[in-house]
């Protein structure tokens, strides 16, 4: 993919920032959208059908589309350009999403017609999200912002998105109904659309090119070198297995731990609500000094430091008897440190991966690190049964210590830091050839962005290296 420099009509001055803003945007509105959902969907469900065991089958008929589509869309992203993939499957999350409450409003609006549209939702969402996330890269080089900082403030928008999300959702449900929720997830995923489509400068998020002998390579093709590219990279399978234990662990926590505790220490709800608001604003917190320091700091201590701070002491606290304000204080730090880790995973993620090949390993990346989440709360869910609250949440805060320390540990993750400024250009980006273009010597890149960790950063070369100094595989500097 050609860089962009003044002599090929780059815009200059605030301009230059429009393709990140939009970019930006439209990850906003479409996640405050998803979170919305997370609310007024099973709400709707229950007060209408009064079943717990069908709310959660609405549940999981979003979800497991949107793991099983994402894991396969990756070479139809790449093959057909994320710009496009972006809107359209916008508009059929609207379209879904509005279907719902017009067809309840003609009392057309069955059970089973409601798990195909939730399902609908949950399989463009996929794509969706993958096809916004391969696009930070080229909007940050578009704007010559560092790649850090542009994966801090699309971590920031996350974060921002799963604050205002649940709380505009929750509200807004409990003054208008359900309905409205659904309709304004339909704006939302509408609105997500018409600026990707609309606001992107043209040639941007466009497909890449065949291959020199201009033949385009089949689906399955595509796919395999996807496959093939991430079983040869030790540091992305490393983190991808580390990542994907932790979002087990954290379904676990958020769908049966958490709200056991609230229940049995007479919290109730809004200690829930109250958590993980306090949480969000401090992952807000985080991603914003993320975005602007990142770029300077070692990866692999932030790293580690952030998930030691985001993930065992939750369980530990709410294993301990102590007053309201210390889970509070424990949730906020814990919320700061989580806010580092998706801006590292994605800037690792972009730089390591060919410009190419990011649409078909990311999407296989995000869906096996996020393939145990539904078995995090029926996991939870069994030992809580058999063993009690208590010795849950130690066992899972250890776990947690234990994934993150223990993995620490491994060789794999000297190759974090950041490439020197005399890296190898890339030798092939052509979708024929998978193969990863890192000079030999220290490798600077990073691991796919599960949730997606999905994504980010907090890194800078190893001391007496440039900062800006730093090649994504695709042959091009960061900032």
């Amino acid at each position: 993919m050609k860089a962009h420099d003044p002599a090929s009509g780059r815009q200059r001055g605030a301009g230059r920032y429009r393709p990140l803003a939009a970019v930006l945007a439209a990850m906003g509105v479409a996640l405050t959208g998803t979170r919305i959902s997370v609310i007024a969907l099973p709400w709707f469900v229950l007060v209408t059908t009064g079943s717990a065991t069908q709310t959660g089958l609405v549940a999981f008929c979003e979800m497991a589309p949107y793991v099983a589509v994402k894991a396969f869309a990756g070479p139809l992203v790449d093959r057909t350009g994320p710009r496009v993939i972006s809107w359209t499957t916008d508009v059929v999350s609207a379209a879904a999403a509005v279907a719902i409450p017009l067809l309840h409003s003609l009392d057309r609006l069955g059970f089973w017609l409601l798990l195909p549209l939730v399902a609908l939702i949950g399989a463009a969402r996929g794509p969706g999200d993958l096809a916004k996330e391969i696009l930070i890269p080229e909007a940050a080089e578009r704007a010559h912002v560092p790649l850090e900082r542009a994966t801090g403030l699309s971590g920031v928008t996350e974060r921002l998105a799963s604050t205002v999300g649940p709380a505009a959702g929750g509200s807004l449900v409990a003054l208008l109904g359900p309905m409205a929720g659904l309709v304004l997830i339909g704006a939302c995923f509408a609105t997500g659309s018409a600026v990707i489509a609309l606001a992107l400068p043209r040639g941007m998020g466009v497909a890449s090119g065949a291959r020199d002998d201009g033949r385009e390579p089949g689906y399955w093709t595509r796919f395999g070198q996807g496959f093939r590219f991430l079983r040869g990279e030790p540091l992305l399978l490393t983190v991808i297995v580390m990542v994907g234990i932790t979002n087990l662990l954290d379904a676990a926590f958020a769908t049966v731990l958490m709200p056991v505790w609230a229940k049995e220490s007479g919290q109730g709800p809004s200690a829930i609500g109250l958590s993980s608001s306090v949480m969000g604003i401090g992952a807000v917190g985080g991603s914003l000094i993320a975005a602007a320091v990142a770029h300077r700091l070692r990866r692999r201590p932030v790293f580690f430091a952030g998930f030691l701070l985001a993930g065992a002491p939750r369980f530990l606290v709410l294993a301990a008897d102590v007053p309201m304000w210390t889970v509070l204080t424990v949730f906020a730090v814990a919320g700061f440190g989580a806010g580092f880790l998706n801006p590292i995973l994605a800037a690792l993620t972009f730089e390591r991966v060919p410009r190419p090949l990011l649409g078909r390993v990311n999407a296989l990346g995000d869906s096996v690190a996020w393939s145990g989440i539904p078995l995090g709360g029926m996991a939870a869910g069994a030992a809580v049964a058999a063993f009690g609250l208590l010795p849950a949440l130690l066992t899972a805060g250890a776990a947690y210590f234990l994934t993150t320390s223990l993995a620490g540990l491994r060789p794999e993750w000297r190759q974090m830091e950041r490439l020197r400024a005399k890296s190898v250009p890339q030798q092939s980006t052509s979708p024929g050839e998978a193969q990863p273009t890192m000079a030999a010597g220290p490798p600077g890149h990073g691991a796919p962005g599960p949730s997606r960790l999905p994504g980010g950063p907090s890194g800078d070369a190893p001391p007496g290296s440039d900062d800006g100094g730093s090649a994504a595989s695709s042959g091009r500097t960061v900032d």
